[in-house]
């Protein structure tokens, strides 16, 4: 079968996997089930990639990580999705008034009543990284600490957008796996494929795909310890609001609401941490107006678009 026709055919049936994933089997367990006082959350990060980091034995929070053990059914297989059921303010009126949640993922827009939340801080609109193409980890971590001292929440999310698209160690290689072009003399985007879809497509192998994938989740984890010494919280937990699928059930990435055990289930790691104020944030919440274009450009980065 020619790619072209591949391609087609891989994509209706992601589709038909998310309609049956969205109306007939929709599992999961919603985050506010369980006790916590902050929640990283490490955007799209599978079991196995977490487990591999914890194998390494470079971060002591891991040491003890049992991937059968230390998991959860996300509620969701994509962003706006998790972000919809965790906000819902006639499930979770109580908790959200409570909650601060800080965010780089652009589906904050999709919160259904953002006043209904204690905060909400979009970091993905001042704190955007142009040489990445996302809100780097350290910005995140910036604007946790900060939010936590400052207001002190019942609750705090803090959605970092690692391990998800764009991997660092591809970009400078493969730029044109992660961005696009538009401009004054080039209004419309140039062709663009996702990382998944070359993954799909046969463009790039599996091995170049997952060590990228894991060393994205290294960029995020490389702040747990800043948190640990400069959060005051008796139960910190790291999870995600969905995983990515690499082929299981001819599957890419989380293009569909697909109800597959690689795109919903995630980790669930905790630790405790103490605010020994070992660390200054240097990052400031600003007031920046995006245009829809530029939140389409985001998205694109992303992968999304």
């Amino acid at each position: 079968m020619a790619v072209g026709a591949s391609a087609s055919a891989q994509e209706f049936w992601a589709g038909a996997l998310g309609y049956f994933g969205r109306y007939v089997w929709n599992y999961g367990e919603p985050v506010f089930d369980r006790d916590w006082d902050v929640l990283l959350v490490f955007d799209a990060c599978r079991v196995d990639i977490m487990d591999e980091v914890a194998r390494s034995g470079e971060y002591d929070v891991l040491d003890s990580f049992d991937a059968d053990r230390d998991v959860m059914d996300s509620v969701a297989s994509r962003s706006p999705e998790w972000i919809a059921k965790t906000f819902d303010p006639d499930e979770w009126g109580d908790e959200l008034a409570e909650t601060a949640y800080v965010t780089a993922n652009l589906h904050s827009r999709d919160i259904p009543d953002p006043d209904r939340v204690g905060l909400v801080d979009e970091v993905w609109k001042y704190g955007w990284d142009d040489d990445f193409g996302v809100v780097p980890p350290r910005t995140m971590t910036d604007r946790a600490i900060d939010v936590m001292r400052e207001h002190d929440p019942d609750r705090l999310i803090v959605h970092y957008m690692q391990p998800h698209l764009p991997f660092r160690s591809l970009i400078d290689d493969h730029p044109e796996w992660f961005n696009f072009k538009r401009g004054l003399d080039n209004p419309t985007p140039s062709e663009f494929k996702t990382l998944w879809r070359r993954l799909r497509d046969g463009e790039v192998d599996h091995d170049t795909v997952w060590d990228a994938y894991v060393d994205n989740l290294r960029w995020a984890m490389d702040e747990v310890e800043i948190l640990e010494e400069n959060l005051d919280a008796d139960s910190v937990v790291i999870t995600a609001d969905h995983a990515n699928a690499m082929g299981e059930w001819w599957c890419y990435g989380h293009q569909s609401t697909a109800p597959l055990r690689a795109m919903k289930r995630v980790p669930w790691v905790e630790f405790s941490a103490t605010d020994e104020e070992t660390y200054d944030p240097e990052i400031a919440v600003e007031d920046t107006q995006l245009s829809e274009r530029e939140y389409e450009d985001r998205l694109r980065h992303l992968g999304y678009l």
